[in-house]
Order: structure tokens, then sequence, then C-alpha cells
């Protein structure tokens, strides 16, 4: 705009006062022709080139054309709004040889001058005898006359030059493709922004073929084809057998059922003319057919002549034939019909025009209907209803409804009508009839109503009116308008009024006559009200609500003066408030509004600064007044998007899609959010959850219906895919412009952020996932625009990233593969940090089911560019634990060698210590027979049962002898001892009490591997304190530590074995020890 201004300042300040500007930047595609002109003067529009350096130079003109293939900046200047002040014409050529042309794709650049009417041109050029075929790609086509409604006007021209046989086509129709000869011209009007396809035909050539028909004749029809003489040639072939049958002049049929007619010639209705002959054979009640009916179709862009020979066998045969070339130009037709219901019930019964009789012709359909004189018929009719006009009028389509009903004065016309209107049913009294008048050049498309047996009634007629919704003015006139309205006779109409509508009565035209007798009455009735009666000059109803009948009275009047007649209009409008809203998007950086109807309710008005619209675009960084008038929160769908864009990788910031807080006087709810995210050259998008992750939404994943994101690629909106929070996916990476669409329950509860979108270097895929499996449950993946196909040439890849001591079970649950024009499908698994690939399959190979994955890895596809079918997959990526035989196999091994050692090691230290507690075993003798026995634990066996006191030798000789020399040993002894004294050593003699008692002890298992000697040597030279006397001599279980380090009471094997028993069951007198034996 900043451009714009400047320009304004300098080449067009003495010109334009206030205008619109539009600066653009254009190239047109190669072999294109672009013309952009304006009709208005050029002192008030003019498009403009700028160039040089700054863009300082200027060229302006009313029209420009365009080199193909440059690039050029345009400046559009105008005081019109340029959508409608200029026109843009692209011109194509078609070029053909024998058997092909070039190009076959038609396309159309649809992104050029998008702002502005448009036509797109096609010139055909072929050689002689050559016919370029252009096979429709999408939704057929269908002649008409009228405008289009979708703005797409589709013109087809047979010659360049002269401009003969122009036909036009709107979109919507059963023609899907055109057969057209040399120098024909193809184009397609579109208004500003319409969406145009890339390519809309595929043209091919081939030798010109004449016309080709499918001809069904029934036996009592006769058809004569015949050539005019001064026509060219032209032969007509029916293929009756293997052989065609030929004639370069004329052809006759009659009977046959799809007979194939094949003309040499391309338009062969200029050459040929029809003769049909219609045979009904009649006696005086039944005919054979009963009915001479004609195919209207058949031969119907033909000169056709019709003849019926209805033979009479009582009492004559009569022939009806016209005799001049065109009759329908001469003769009308009127075909008549009566409906008694006095004698039939007229139940419902669905009353239909004759379409087949006399479809060149002039045609007034009639329908006599009579019911008993008391009561009335009814006739409905279905949506959109009636329209009255005046009588003299005829309708615009050509199909003219009258009704008359017979009254004993005579007939009165009740009304003209025409479809399309307020006017749901009639109700005439006795006798009328009902017409139907439809010129010979208009295709019969009658209105089917339904005839039932209404209410008795005094009235001459009733008619009943739905008024629209919205701002309306709906005509009536009283029967015979404007001449005089029956005397003593009345009228009624019920009119429904819609509800929030006021309504007021306005009378536009009428005639007041002098009355003989009564008076005329204009009666208001509202149901369950007191009946309103007024007269012609009186105020009529104003801004009043509620449904209403009206009954216009007459009198008996003086017939020599002007009668009563009545014109009138009922004016409705809406009586609620609109809901204003004053929107300010400055406070929102790069946020536009989009607010259009989607419901069914026609009536809801729209408005943005007092202008009434279908939809309400608010730009960004503008302000806006709104009005909404009855429309329902449910049919008013609010959108709004917000751009976000980079020009440099290095320099871009991550940024937070949050929906801001739009103004709160917006009556409806936000229905979707959309961020266009534009990236710099050679960049890639980045897509990351602030939860973390990401979960495509797939069958058996869905995400709920709280939030949801909708990422498509910017350009033309192609799918990657629906995504929610908190799956398995942590980063998306698209190497293109992206829209990102969030859509809630409700936006004022959740606002965002949806996705963190940050900027990085170029991919070199189209898009990269980038995925952690869980454990649980299982992630499904898809391809781009599932389940729909790739696009063509693209390519995704997932990198997986797996846990430790993990591996994925990689499973491709749904393929769909394409037969391709151009290189080859690829499915590659590959494991991160090694080069070679684990799977890779085309489209032609068949893909596993399963594919189990040792670590990380690399997923990718690719597209070709398909002929038929598409390109897509869902895998499931399951994770299990990793299972390590050589692992398992080594522990077990060395478990059992720990344990054979362990064992071996038992076995060693229990022997030694066995053989040791064998040679080194004491014990310790008490005085009075107590036995003590030193450790810490009892002894687990009886003494008669053990042989803790079996000793293998002892040198008698150093057991006291170190001792006797020492008196202060021996005195101390005295003092604290009071046992037997002795000087000496005594051979042992037993127990000086008596036997000793025997002490029974719980059996134990010995411990084997908690083994203690029974007297540890160490404790036997190392007194820990004074030895003291034993006082508790009674108690076998009283054990003293003093004791047992006592030196005097251990007892030590130095020399010979002397094996000495104490056990208290061998004690037996021994014989005395002498001095010689000591």
């Amino acid at each position: 705009m900043r451009l714009c201004a400047l320009l304004l300042g300098l080449v067009f300040l003495t010109v334009f006062d206030s205008s619109e500007c539009l600066p653009t930047v254009v190239r047109p595609d190669k072999g294109s022709t672009v013309m952009v002109s304006t009709a208005l003067p050029s002192d008030q529009c003019a498009v403009c080139t700028v160039s040089g350096v700054n863009d300082t130079e200027t060229s302006c003109a009313s029209s420009l054309s365009l080199v193909p293939e440059e690039e050029v900046k345009l400046l559009f200047n105008c005081s019109q709004p340029v959508e409608q002040a200029y026109a843009v014409m692209i011109t194509r050529a078609i070029e053909c040889t024998k058997d092909a042309c070039s190009p076959t794709t038609v396309e159309t650049q649809p992104s050029i001058l998008a702002d502005f009417t448009r036509t797109f041109t096609w010139e055909l050029k072929a050689p002689e005898k050559i016919a370029v075929s252009l096979n429709i790609l999408g939704e057929g086509l269908m002649e008409t006359s009228e405008p289009c409604t979708d703005g797409f006007q589709y013109t087809v021209t047979t010659s360049k030059t002269n401009g003969n046989g122009q036909t036009q086509y709107c979109k919507g129709g059963s023609v899907t493709r055109f057969d057209l000869p040399n120098e024909a011209v193809v184009s397609l009007q579109v208004k500003p922004k319409a969406q145009v396809e890339s390519v809309l035909f595929q043209a091919s050539a081939g030798p010109l073929k004449g016309r080709t028909m499918v001809i069904s004749v029934n036996s009592s029809t006769t058809v004569d084809v015949s050539r005019n003489p001064e026509e060219p040639e032209c032969e007509v072939c029916s293929a009756e057998g293997s052989t065609p049958n030929c004639s370069p002049t004329e052809k006759t049929l009659t009977g046959v059922e799809k007979l194939t007619l094949e003309f040499s010639c391309p338009k062969p209705q200029d050459v040929y003319s029809v003769k049909i002959k219609k045979k009904i054979d009649c006696t005086k009640t039944p005919c054979t057919p009963a009915a001479g009916e004609v195919d209207p179709d058949l031969f119907k862009d033909f000169k056709r002549s019709l003849t019926w020979d209805i033979s009479l066998r009582d009492p004559t045969n009569t022939s009806v034939e016209f005799t001049c070339p065109k009759p329908q130009e001469v003769f009308s037709v009127e075909i008549n019909r009566e409906i008694d219901c006095t004698e039939i019930s007229c139940s419902g019964n669905i009353v239909q025009a004759e379409s087949a009789l006399f479809p060149d012709f002039n045609r007034t359909f009639t329908w006599d209907l009579k019911v008993k004189s008391t009561r009335a018929f009814q006739m409905d009719f279905p949506e959109p209803g009636m329209r009255q006009i005046p009588n003299e009028e005829t309708c615009p389509d050509g199909h003219t409804y009258s009704l008359i009903t017979y009254l004993r004065t005579g007939p009165a016309t009740i009304g003209t009508f025409c479809k399309g209107g307020t006017v749901t049913t009639f109700l005439a009294r006795y006798k009328g009839r009902m017409s139907l008048q439809v010129p010979g050049d208009r295709k019969l498309d009658p209105v089917d109503f339904k005839l039932t047996v209404g209410p008795e009634t005094d009235m001459v007629a009733i008619v009943k009116v739905n008024l629209p919704r919205g701002l309306s003015d709906t005509e009536f006139i009283t029967a015979n308008y404007p001449r005089e309205f029956p005397d003593n006779q009345q009228m009624q109409w019920d009119f429904t009024v819609p509800g929030m509508h006021n309504y007021t009565m306005h009378f536009i035209d009428h005639t007041a006559p002098e009355c003989l007798n009564n008076a005329v009455e204009v009666e208001y009735q509202k149901e369950g009200k007191k009946a309103t009666k007024l007269t012609l000059t009186d105020p009529q109803p104003e801004h009043q609500q509620g449904s209403f009948s009206m009954v216009l009275k007459n009198c008996e009047t003086n017939r020599t003066l002007q009668g009563l007649a009545l014109k009138y209009k009922v004016s409705v409008m809406r009586s609620g408030h609109p809901v204003l809203c004053s929107v300010d998007l400055t406070k929102h950086k790069g946020v536009s509004l989009q607010i259009e109807k989607v419901g069914s309710d026609p009536y809801c008005e729209m408005s943005i600064d007092s202008k009434v619209e279908k939809k309400i675009n608010v730009a960004a960084g503008t302000k806006a007044k709104l009005s909404f008038l009855d429309c329902p929160n449910e049919d008013v769908r609010l959108t709004a998007r917000k751009a976000i864009g980079c020009q440099n990788v290095a320099s871009c910031s991550s940024s937070l899609l949050t929906v801001p807080k739009l103004d709160s006087c917006l009556p409806m709810p936000l229905h979707s959010f959309t961020w266009d995210v534009n990236i710099p050259q050679d960049g890639t998008v980045d897509l990351t959850s602030p939860t973390g992750s990401l979960r495509q939404s797939l069958p058996g994943q869905e995400c709920n219906k709280s939030a949801s994101l909708h990422v498509a690629e910017g350009d033309d909106g192609f799918s990657i895919g629906d995504f929610c929070f908190n799956g398995v996916i942590r980063k998306v990476q698209v190497h293109a412009n992206i829209s990102v669409t969030a859509a809630a329950r409700d936006f004022s509860k959740t606002r965002g952020p949806f996705l963190n979108v940050s900027f990085s270097e170029e991919i070199p895929e189209t898009i990269i996932f980038r995925v952690s499996p869980k454990m649980s449950p299982p992630a499904l993946l898809a391809t781009p625009n599932w389940p729909e196909g790739m696009r063509p040439f693209s390519t995704v890849s997932w990198i997986m990233s797996l846990p430790s001591q993990y591996q994925a079970d990689l499973q491709f649950v749904n393929v769909t593969q394409p037969k391709c024009l151009d290189r080859h499908t690829a499915i590659k698994v590959k494991m991160l940090g090694h080069e070679e690939e684990i799977m890779s399959r085309r489209e032609d190979e068949q893909v596993e089911d399963k594919l189990l994955v040792p670590q990380s890895f690399y997923l990718n596809m690719s597209n070709c560019i398909p002929e038929e079918g598409q390109f897509g997959a869902v895998t499931k990526i399951v994770l299990q634990k990793k299972t390590n035989l050589l692992a398992i196999v080594l522990g077990i091994a060395g478990a059992l060698l720990l344990l054979l050692t362990v064992l071996a090691v038992v076995c060693i230290i229990t022997k030694k210590k066995k053989r040791d507690r064998m040679n080194k075993e004491s014990s310790i003798y008490i005085g009075k027979g107590n036995i003590f026995r030193p450790g810490d634990r009892h002894f687990t066996k009886t003494r008669s049962e053990n042989e803790s006191h079996v000793y293998d030798s002892i040198d008698e000789t150093m057991v006291y002898g170190h001792l006797l020399g020492d008196s202060s040993y021996a005195d101390s002894i005295q003092d604290h001892y009071k046992g037997i004294q002795v000087d000496s050593y005594q051979t042992f003699t037993g127990p000086t009490d008596g036997e000793l008692p025997v002490i029974k002890e719980p059996d134990h298992e010995p411990e084997m591997d908690n083994y203690k000697p029974f007297l540890d040597p160490s404790e036997t030279f190392i007194p820990s304190r004074p030895r003291t006397p034993i006082d508790r001599q009674d108690s076998l279980g009283f054990q003293d530590r003093r004791m047992v380090d006592n030196e005097l009471y251990t007892f030590k094997s130095t020399g010979d074995m002397n094996t000495i028993r104490l056990s208290g069951a061998d004690l037996e007198p021994q014989p005395p020890i002498t001095e010689d034996s000591l």
C-alpha cells in the first residue's frame, strides 16, 4: 500500500480524486495470452505496469496485454470498485493433428488475477475433416439460455469468424463431451474470487464423424426421413443387419426398437426433414392405440410434420394432414379434460398436463371441474406456490395459469397466475375451469396440482396465501379485475403471517359501485377475535401481527355505472430488533473474521456497515459495525483467521497458537480459528504440542470433540491430517505453507495454546513426523490426506525413537496402491545409523503385514504420479521388551558354576572342620561331679552320647608342674577356693559325691556351617580376669568364661595318646596310681 500511495501521489494526483488502488504481481503461464481491460474511461480507471529501480517507472492504459512467462507488477487504480471495473481475458490455443492434440489437458491457471471477472478462452485448431473432442472433467454441463446461478458460464462457438452456433452451458447436467470442428471456441466466464479447477478438459482428435441417433418407432407410427435436394449430400444409414442399409435421399422407419441411424454429415437436421404419421383405429368405444401419442423428442431438432390418421370403422375413416410446412405457426391446439367429482371421489387426484401432444404448437390445456352445487372444488399447489398477475399478462416462463368459476350471472375470472409465489390453495364453488397456456417454443414444464372436494361455502372463491418472511410486498386483485366484481358475491383471502412480522394493508386502486341494496364491506377476521368491518375508504390495518382473513362483500349494484374492483397489496416487515455489534480488530494483529449463513432459514439477514451481505468478511486491522436480524446462532457460523509469516529462518522466533478473546458483542460462538503459516524460502515449519505430544485422529484412536486440530497445506488446502493432544507424535515438520484450524466445543474455556510453531532449515521430504511410541496403547499413524491418497510425487517420513531394551512390531494395517503412470510408489524401513534398508517395496510388490524392528528406525513412503487409484497407508506401532538369549544362557551357566563352587567350598570347609574337631577336642573337669562346658551354646547331645570328653593323650608331666613352684598362686587358691586341696597331681578316680546325673537335652542336628571348637586354644592361655570359685555347682547349664580361661582346668595333649573317658555312665573305681607311675 506504500507503493500504491506513492504512485497515486506522483502519477494520479490530478486525475483521481477518490479511488481504489490494488497492486499485484502476475506471471502468465506458457502458451497463454492475458488481456486486462476496463470499459470505464481512462480518467476514471487505468491499469499500470510498474518497473524500474525502486518501482519508479509506470505505464498506464485502459487495456493491457501480458507476455507469457514474464513477471510483471500491475497497479489497478479506479474510482469504482476494482472487482467490477476490470475484466480479464485469458486465451490459450489447442492445436490438433489428425489423431492428437497439444496440450492434451486443458488448464486454466486458477490463481491468476482471481479478484476480477475472468474469461478463460480456448481456440481450437485442427486439419480439415478432423474433429476435436473435449472430455469434460468432473461435473457435467447442461445447455441453458439463462445466466448460471453459481457464476460459472460456459460458452461454445462452432465458428470463431462469424460466431454462429453459439451455445451456453451451466454446471449440473449430462453433457460430458464436446465434439467440435476447426476454429471452434470454448470459453468459461467466472465471477470474481471464484475458485476454478486447474484442469477442465482432456483434448483428443479424430476423423470428423456424422451424427448418430438411436430411434424407436412403434408399429402404428411411420417415420419418413427425406433429404432436401437443394442441400449438400448426406447419406443416412441404418444398421438393420450385418450390412448397413444406406440411402442418399430418404429412409422410412416403422416398428423398430432402438434402431441406430448414422448420418454422414455432422448436422443432418439442416439437410433432412421428417414426416411422422400416426394411425389410430377406432370403433364406437375403444381406439387402438387408445391415445394418439407421439414422442416429443423424436427427431425434435429436425423439421417435422405430424399426421394423425384416425380410422373410424363406423361410419368413416378420417385423416388430418397439415399442408403447410410449419403448421405450429398457424394452428393452436386445445387439449381438454373433464373431471366430474359428482360421480367420482376426486380425493387427492394429481392433475397433470399431457406433455406428448403437439409439442411444437401453441397449446392450451383445460380441465373442467365440477362438484355438487353446495360444495367447492379445492386445488392445492406444491412449493413454491403461485403468484397472481394482471389478467391480461403472461408469465415469463410461458406457462400461464387461469382459473374461471361459472356463476349464474356468467363466468368470473378468479385470477391469472404464474409459478413461484405465495398462493398455495384455490377453492371455487360448484363449477370451474383451470387452464394452462404454453407457447410452441417452450418445453412443457407444468405444475401438477392436487384436486379434492372442498367444504360447503357461499364464497365465489377462497385464496389461501402464505406470506414470506422478511421484507415483502405482495399484490392481489379481485375477480374480473379491472372489470367489475360480481354483484352480491363475496371473495375471501386467508393470509398466514410468519411470526415476529408485522403486516400492513394498502389499497392501491379501487372503484366503488352505486349500491341498490346492502353495501360494500371489507371484513377482517382473526382466530378467536371479533371481526372488524370496514369500508373501502376507511384506514386499513397497519403494523398488525398474526394470521388473518379478509373478505370482500359486494352489494347489488347499478350496472349502468362502474362496478366494484379492487387492487391491493400486503406489506410484511420484521418486527424483531437486530443484534448490533461493533468489531475492532485493530487490537488483534493479523486476525480477520468470517461470518456466513449455514442454516436453512433464508430470512436471516446479516449486514456489515449497513450493507446486507450473505457472507461477512472483516479484514485484519479494521473496524466494522455488524447487524444480525432473525439469525439463530445455530444458523450462523463465525470463523477467524490469523496470518503468521517468517522471512528468514535465522531471525524467526517460535509462536504459540492461542485464540484471542474476540468482541463479546458477537452473538454466535466461535466455530473455528485458523492460523495461516507462511514459511521462508528454503525453510520448514515445525509443529509441536505444548503438552508434549500429538495424536493423529484415526479409526480406533479418534479425538474427542473438546478440542481438535486440522492441518492442511496452505496453497490448496490439501489435508495433512487431524490431530489432538497426548499421543506419540513429538513433532511435525512440513516443507510448505500450512494452515492450522482449531475446533473446540467452547473457545471461552479452551483458548490454547494449541501448538508451538517454529521454523527450521529445509528438509528433503515433504513432511516428517517424529514419533516416540509408548508401551500402551499401540500407536496408529496414517499418510497425509487419509483415507484419500497422498499428493503425487510427495514423500512423507516417520522417525521412530524407541526406548532402550525395546523393539517395535511394525504392522501395515491398511495399504492402498495405485496404478502408476510415472515412477513408482515406495515404502522403505531403515534403522537409524544404518545404511542398509530392512524393507523396500513398490506398488507392484507385496508389503509384509508385520515387521520386527530391533531399534529406532526410519519409515519413508513416497508416491508416484497415479494413472488410477490412490496411494495411502495406515501403520500400527507396538512396542515389545527385548529378549537377550545369550545373556540368559550365560546367566544360567554362571549361576550353576557359582552354585557348584559354593557347594564345593562348603564341603571342603565342613570336612576340614570335622577333622580339626577330632584333633583338637578338649574338656574340663569340675569337682563335686559338675560338668562345665565352655562355649556359647548347649551340647546338642548328652554326655554319654557324644565324645566331647575323649582325649587323644595327656602329657601329665607338663600339666601342673609350672604352677606348683609359684606359692602365691597356691595361696590364692586356698583363700578363695574351698574345695579339695591338692599338692600334686592325682589320678582321677571319679566323682566324690556319687554318680553324676545324666542331663537330657534336646537333640539337634550339629551346626555344619557355624562350627566352633569345643575350646578355643587362644582362650586357654589368656585369662581375662582373676579366677573365681564356682558356686552354682548344681547346674550343668551354668557357664563361666573364667573357668574356660583357667589353665588349671584345661587339658592339653602334648605327649603320647592317653585316652581318658569322663562319661558319667562309665565311671568305675580305678586302681591307685603310685608315684612310680608318675
